[in-house]
């Protein structure tokens, strides 16, 4: 008896960017599969229950730098993790007044607290200091490229002012927003490293 192809979703550790997004898409079309929609941190595609080989899948992906995830818990500090990564890198000045606990319990389902008890106990870490690293990268990133004045990073990232952002630069990287401009070689972590 032929099964009804139905919607399988995959939780995905690693994937940081629109290539990771296109890394992920590609393979899973490489492997027959039909992609529906492919995010940070998740894909969804059309299969048999019975066609869904889960070891060459995490193989693959393991190949790509990319982890499968299928532990409840471990895919929700991964979700939170991706749409932090998402507000902070690929979101607009608007998205970025939306309060964060709101955007993750909306985003997730979930009530707040729970997410972050979770995410503490598993990372060792806070979501607001996750936040916080996720932001001083940016805010690397952004003085890198030295497109845009101080005070127009601190807006585009939802600092209250120049001031409260440079504390927490400093305070993260012990080089002040400046300081950090001026060297030569300017040291930023990959994202899923954070």
């Amino acid at each position: 008896m032929h099964q009804l192809m139905k919607t399988q979703v995959l939780h995905i550790k690693n994937m940081v960017c629109p290539r990771c997004i296109r890394a992920v898409e590609d393979l899973f079309l490489e492997l027959g599969y039909e992609v529906i929609n492919v995010k940070l941190g998740e894909v969804k595609f059309l299969a048999e229950d019975d066609d869904v080989d889960l070891s060459l899948i995490s193989k693959e992906l393991q190949r790509l730098g990319f982890e499968l995830l299928q532990d409840a818990e471990v895919k929700l500090i991964n979700q939170v993790k991706s749409l932090v990564i998402d507000r902070i890198h690929h979101a607009n000045e608007e998205e970025m007044n939306e309060n964060i606990s709101d955007y993750l319990q909306r985003n997730l389902n979930r009530d707040y607290h729970q997410i972050s008890k979770v995410f503490s106990s598993k990372e060792s870490i806070t979501i607001e200091k996750y936040i916080i690293l996720q932001k001083i990268e940016k805010v690397k990133e952004l003085l890198t490229y030295k497109e845009f004045t101080l005070s127009e990073i601190a807006f585009r990232l939802g600092y209250s002012s120049v001031s409260h952002l440079s504390r927490q630069f400093k305070q993260i990287t012990g080089l002040s927003p400046s300081e950090f401009k001026e060297m030569n070689e300017q040291p930023r972590k990959s994202l899923d490293e954070i």
